[in-house]
């Protein structure tokens, strides 16, 4: 039911990319990536814009993901109940913090999410009961690690019953380690290092919400991390350009 958590599972690495009520997410969600994710926290976008956003996304297998401002219930009930499959939350620094995040996103009992009726493509149910249950089992839940203080707790975090991936913010990461931005830093580096490793030992995914110059997709799985967005106009332009290409050398 919730392709993304699927391919951590399965042991993948997940793949999305990042959209906007403005992008074409019909066809983004069907371009083959793991997930959307939509940004409410550093965009002038409202969560409850998203709505026909994450609707034209029905019946693709790419998960909508949606980044709310800051740790509220408010917040993340209103990204839930537009359709959204996974929620990331910004800032978190602590593990009561985490289990907050938790609690949030589930349902009664094993949260406190208030109910609008069944909301996102979540498959059919025999009864409301079994709805609740599904999404709380299959929600992909993702605090983010940002600071200095999310460090000095990373071990209680990464124990949260609940927790799917963390989720590194590089930027704000780096800028509270005091290597504002200096990706390639061993710093910056040793920081990453701790994060892949204490999410293997717990059993859940370590990702970059993008990945920073300097460092290869390709060196942070080797560190563990299995989650990220990408950037697809590259890939599209590219795509496009070869196609046209082929064309005119049929000529």
């Amino acid at each position: 039911m919730n392709h993304v958590k699927e391919v951590l599972q399965s042991g993948k690495t997940a793949i999305g990319t990042t959209a906007s009520p403005n992008s074409e997410t019909r066809f983004l969600a069907g371009a083959g990536f793991d997930f959307l994710l939509f940004d409410t926290q550093h965009s002038p976008v409202e969560i409850k814009q998203l709505g026909a956003a994450i609707g034209a996304m029905r019946g693709r297998s790419a998960s909508p993901i949606v980044r709310v401002g800051e740790n509220r219930a408010d917040q993340i009930c209103y990204a839930l109940d537009a359709g959204a499959r996974g929620i990331i939350v910004p800032m978190v620094n602590t593990p009561d913090e985490a289990a907050e995040v938790v609690s949030f996103c589930r349902y009664p009992f094993a949260g406190v999410r208030s109910s609008a009726g069944i909301r996102g493509e979540w498959g059919e149910f025999k009864d409301y009961r079994a709805y609740m249950d599904a999404v709380n089992d299959q929600l992909l839940i993702a605090p983010m690690i940002e600071t200095q203080e999310a460090m000095e707790n990373l071990d209680e975090i990464v124990k949260v019953p609940g927790i799917d991936v963390l989720l590194v913010g590089p930027s704000d990461l780096s800028i509270n380690l005091d290597v504002a931005l200096d990706y390639t830093s061993s710093t910056y580096k040793d920081a990453l290092t701790r994060i892949g490793s204490a999410c293997k030992d717990a059993g859940i995914s370590a990702g970059m919400f993008f990945v920073p110059p300097g460092i290869t997709p390709s060196a942070l799985v080797d560190l563990g991390f299995r989650f990220f967005t990408m950037p697809w106009e590259g890939w599209a332009t590219r795509g496009v350009t070869d196609g046209i290409a082929a064309v005119r050398t049929e000529r």
